[in-house]
């Protein structure tokens, strides 16, 4: 329901849209309803999950680490004081400050969505993954970018050892024991490391199953890994993966993953019933359904202060905007697109939007790029802090203290390290549970229905 003419004039505190609940979103409306005095503004988040999800932890979840509760934050106990709207921004008409928004009520309606007047826009939305036509990719490959893939991508594995572990058929067993992962960045490296840790402990409960009856193979367009890691530590990480036996091709492409079959560039074809996806992410869709100044990545061009480039009243920050990096030496640098940036960018957006509404001078954003920290597995890792370079357990260490310290509020916090701490006590849960997927398969059957197939 579009909010009347009526109801707009009623209006008498600005207006703050914010699109996207991650962290660029989250932690925005977060600082500014702590910051905002008694009817000074209005903040609406709007973002398709009620929840944030803390990525760096998705191969922790996968892995069984860290239970998947404890990886979203749920948005309206965080932002009691804003008001939140469950739904996908679909388009945003920046002269007219109206966003239209679809919800579930709107598709249970079947209207085109609802419009929501705005004084000032932040644009957050985030990234999805980047995606290239190759056969078989939509039909078969699985995706590293959300709570409910990572653990999707868990049951799965664990599937597979069960299908290897009851099948006489020799083709079947090595096609459920090939697992092959797209991506050399973050999300590849650490998914393929935990669940390859994962799966390598669950044999031992398998009668007929070896760790070295499994193939891992992760492909990396380019001749090098975790770039984010320094060139160093990115060849120790190369070392510590072939010697785990999981197989390296570097300067290598996906050609095809039809029927089954992941054919590389370089002629190779591997039987295979798993393909993880995580080369690159793209910007997000909404930024195309608006009339702001986007560069030629489709990202928002973005300024020093946040606000973007010639547009008043708009606010950008992390993946979706293309802020200029001012501690560079290099002149016309941007800052990366990764969480490091998008959390302290945060800070200065919101006091930047206070500013603004108080009439006050704004600050630009200045942050030098630290360093990044990667696991390999439980207690394996590589750091690149502060110029000093760690691997093994130490760099593992800094790896879970860093990631405790940013993931948000106390409660998820004493969550995880509670978590952690069991974990260390006890054995691993090896335990699939796929059905969770299909809630309704063994009703629909006992009903007389058909249950939905498996996803591939």
């Amino acid at each position: 329901m579009t909010e009347s003419a009526a109801q707009s004039r009623a209006r008498t505190s600005p207006r703050i849209l914010v699109i996207g609940g991650g962290y660029v979103g989250m932690y925005t409306a977060l600082r500014l309803q702590r910051k905002l005095k008694r009817g000074e503004a209005e903040v609406i988040v709007v973002d398709p999950q009620p929840y944030m999800t803390y990525q760096p932890f998705l191969p922790e979840a996968a892995a069984g680490s860290i239970s998947p509760r404890h990886v979203v934050v749920p948005l309206r106990r965080v932002l009691s004081k804003c008001r939140l709207v469950v739904g996908e921004a679909t388009h945003i008409d920046h002269s007219k400050r109206v966003a239209t928004v679809a919800t579930l009520a709107t598709e249970e309606e079947g209207t085109s969505g609802i419009e929501i007047p705005y004084d000032h826009l932040v644009l957050a939305p985030g990234s999805v993954s980047r995606t290239l036509p190759i056969p078989g990719l939509a039909e078969f490959a699985i995706g590293f970018k959300t709570v409910e893939e990572a653990i999707g991508l868990r049951n799965h594995v664990l599937e597979q050892l069960d299908i290897a572990s009851s099948t006489r058929d020799v083709d079947v067993r090595d096609a459920a024991l090939t697992f092959v992962f797209v991506g050399g960045g973050y999300a590849g490296v650490e998914a393929l490391a935990e669940l390859e840790d994962m799966a390598r402990y669950a044999t031992r409960y398998y009668h007929n199953l070896r760790p070295e009856d499994m193939k891992w193979v992760l492909v990396e367009a380019t001749e090098k890994i975790l770039p984010e890691v320094g060139e160093e530590m990115g060849r120790y990480a190369i070392r510590e993966l072939r010697a785990r036996n999981i197989d390296l091709r570097l300067g290598t492409r996906l050609d095809s993953c039809e029927n089954r079959v992941a054919v590389l560039s370089d002629g190779t074809r591997l039987p295979t019933r798993t393909v993880v996806w995580t080369a690159g992410v793209k910007p997000h869709p909404i930024l195309a359904a608006t009339d702001l100044p986007l560069n030629e990545r489709g990202r928002l061009k973005g300024t020093a202060t946040l606000m973007i480039d010639g547009v008043e009243g708009a606010w950008a920050a992390g993946d979706a905007a293309a802020v200029p990096d001012l501690t560079a030496e290099e002149p016309g640098k941007e800052c990366a697109p990764n969480a490091q940036h998008a959390v302290r960018q945060t800070k200065v957006l919101a006091e930047n939007i206070l500013a603004s509404l108080r009439g006050q001078p704004m600050k630009e954003y200045r942050h030098k790029y630290v360093g990044s920290v990667a696991s390999l597995g439980l207690h394996k890792g590589v750091a690149h802090v502060y110029g000093r370079k760690l691997k093994g357990y130490p760099a593992w260490f800094m790896h879970r203290a860093y990631h405790l310290s940013r993931v948000p509020t106390f409660n998820r916090k004493a969550r995880v390290l509670a978590e952690w701490t069991l974990s260390g006590l006890f054995k691993r849960e090896i335990v699939s549970l796929g059905s969770l997927e299909h809630p309704r398969a063994e009703f629909e059957l006992a009903a007389g229905g058909l249950p939905k197939p498996d996803a591939p």
